[in-house]
């Protein structure tokens, strides 16, 4: 099963497009829980209503030796209906890159990864070339820094294109084996409507609902595709830390309810027979 497979069966078995990020924040999570007990609950709480889990990975590699055995185990234990999203943002020279999308797909064993374009294709190939995984494009990032860069005005043959657009103009000629997909951050709902219409059928990634503000009706107004089913919509610390008592995972579950509910009516009000 590949990539854009795994996601179709994941949505349609959970009637759900939303993705938790797992980030674990020892300054966030209630004292006294290990860094994997808390992912396992989490998991456990909430694995019925989500599509993919988005594991940050530098919440781990800032935790040393234990953050990286908790990753591992971590990904061991999302179940194997759910996709697995690498969330590390890799891209650089050729011969590295190839090591990134090894230690990402080989090692961890995750579904897909973010991949930063900025050093161009080369950079992007090796991970596009495993065939089944899936590889999301930084494209419109959902941070506020992001216009200083995305939005730049570029000479191209068709007239001025804001960077992101041509960014994304380039992941569609490299998806030769239907694997890429794009970032866009819920928190700019013009640019996401325009990078929509512009690529039907990419799979998106949109972060930026929740704490980041991103509005979740705009968002999947503006991000369903027609089938509905590649459209990840991610939230992370408006979940997990709903709370940070003993029941944190019980209202991470109530919050992944209210949220994977909303999505799901404003996809009925886009198309009623939904």
């Amino acid at each position: 099963m590949n990539f854009l497979e795994k996601l179709t069966s994941a949505v349609r078995k959970n009637e759900s497009r939303l993705c938790i990020g797992l980030d674990p924040d020892p300054g966030l999570m209630p004292g006294g829980v290990g860094v994997f007990e808390f992912n396992k609950a989490i998991i456990d709480a909430t694995c019925a209503l989500v599509c993919a889990y988005k594991p940050q990975f530098a919440f781990y590699e800032a935790l040393g030796q234990e953050g990286m055995d908790a990753l591992r185990r971590t990904i061991r234990y999302i179940p194997p209906e759910i996709v697995i999203i690498g969330d590390g943002k890799r891209g650089d020279i050729g011969n590295t890159s190839r090591a990134y999308a090894r230690a990402l797909f080989d090692d961890l064993g995750c579904d897909a990864a973010t991949v930063n374009p900025y050093l161009g294709f080369d950079s992007v190939q090796p991970f596009i070339d495993y065939h089944e995984k899936g590889v999301f494009i930084l494209c419109r990032t959902s941070n506020l820094g992001a216009a200083d860069f995305q939005s730049l005005l570029c000479q191209t043959a068709e007239g001025a294109r804001a960077l992101y657009e041509i960014v994304a103009r380039k992941a569609e000629e490299w998806n030769k084996y239907g694997n890429v997909g794009l970032v866009v951050g819920a928190t700019y709902p013009e640019e996401l409507k325009q990078v929509r219409q512009s690529h039907p059928d990419m799979p998106l990634l949109i972060p930026g609902v929740g704490v980041q503000g991103g509005d979740l009706a705009l968002t999947v107004r503006y991000g369903a595709d027609s089938s509905q089913d590649r459209m990840i919509i991610s939230s992370s610390r408006q979940i997990i830390y709903a709370s940070r008592e003993k029941g944190f995972a019980l209202a991470a579950r109530r919050v992944a309810e209210m949220v994977r509910m909303q999505i799901n009516e404003e996809l009925s009000n886009l198309n009623p027979a939904v």
